[in-house]
């Protein structure tokens, strides 16, 4: 299966999550099986004004390829400009957020904002394409897929996503993912699927799902019960990157891998930190992990309690200590 250029070895793809799908997770994602990563969310105005931590989160390694650049936006000259300026990196396209919820994205007309405008989401794809277009003829290359990742509509009164979908396709957009929510749930209620199902019937090109794939037969379900393409997981895989693995064992009729174990948890943690401390440093990685920690800690009998003392640690030995000493794996 293809999304544009990108060839992909299987359906499932990490979901871009701001503060979260950083480097070191997205490694370790694409070894357990996701067959597409995507970057933090970067704002093309912060690009525009050489911001410096816009430049961190474009940062990616090797193992993590193939990945596509998340850019947000509401300028299509600016937009456009973004992608001439990233056209020489090793990304291998860009998406558009045209579904971010965040009432600070939304409030510049940025994010989920512009399923309100579906002209001016259009122009914003059409300036896109375009300006990669040109880069690629440029440069001797081809041109590197431009799809757009957004949600079913603004509210549930203003449901515009046929219409949406739609321009999007016939601006250029290589592929469209679509979570099935509002802006107005955030993430909240139940996704609808049904309009996944909906947009997947009237596109040409491929659809790509979103919303509520928690393990990996919601993942497989998804697929069948829809027909999209492929199938963006997001929260699922927050504690649980052997999502992608389950989903690809369940998908070509094998059995479930057996639960994952406290200690391949606690392994993988720990390995989680050391790949942050080296990118981050320690005082960031400590911060960043301690979240991640809460999520590998699911289900653990005293979980509570452990992320308490987690939450006070403020070094990479003594966040492995505290690990180490409730968890009693040696």
């Amino acid at each position: 299966m293809n999304i544009g250029t990108i060839q992909l070895d299987s359906p499932f793809l990490l979901a871009p999550l701001a503060g979260i799908t950083d480097s070191p997770f997205r490694r370790i994602c694409r070894a357990q099986g996701a067959s597409l990563v995507y970057s933090e969310m970067v704002s093309a105005k912060g690009l525009y004004y050489n911001d410096r931590s816009t430049e961190r989160l474009l940062a990616f390694e090797p193992d993590e390829a193939p990945i596509i650049y998340q850019l947000f936006g509401s300028d299509p000259e600016i937009m456009a400009w973004a992608v001439d300026k990233l056209s020489g990196r090793g990304n291998a396209g860009i998406d558009v957020n045209m579904g971010c919820p965040v009432p600070k994205v939304a409030k510049n007309g940025e994010g989920a904002a512009l399923m309100k405008d579906p002209q001016l989401a259009a122009e914003i794809v059409k300036a896109m394409v375009k300006a990669e277009h040109s880069a690629a003829d440029r440069q001797g290359r081809q041109a590197k897929p431009i799809t757009v990742k957004t949600r079913i509509g603004w509210d549930e009164s203003n449901i515009n996503i046929r219409e949406f979908a739609l321009r999007i396709e016939e601006a250029g957009a290589s592929a469209i993912a679509v979570h099935g929510r509002t802006r107005d749930q955030y993430y909240s209620g139940s996704a609808n699927w049904d309009w996944i199902a909906e947009v997947k019937s009237l596109l040409s090109i491929p659809v790509i799902g979103s919303g509520d794939v928690m393990t990996g037969a919601d993942a497989v379900r998804m697929l069948r019960e829809t027909g999209c393409d492929t199938v963006m997981i997001a929260r699922g895989a927050l504690g649980n990157p052997w999502i992608f693995r389950e989903a690809e064992e369940l998908l070509g009729g094998r059995p479930a891998p057996a639960p994952t174990t406290l200690e391949e948890k606690q392994a993988m943690f720990l390995y989680q930190l050391k790949l942050t401390v080296e990118f981050k440093g320690e005082a960031a990685a400590v911060r960043e992990m301690r979240k991640h920690a809460g999520w590998y800690l699911k289900g653990v009998p005293g979980a509570a309690a452990i992320r308490q003392k987690v939450n006070r640690a403020t070094t990479e030995t003594g966040l492995r200590e505290v690990l180490r000493q409730e968890l009693d794996l040696g």
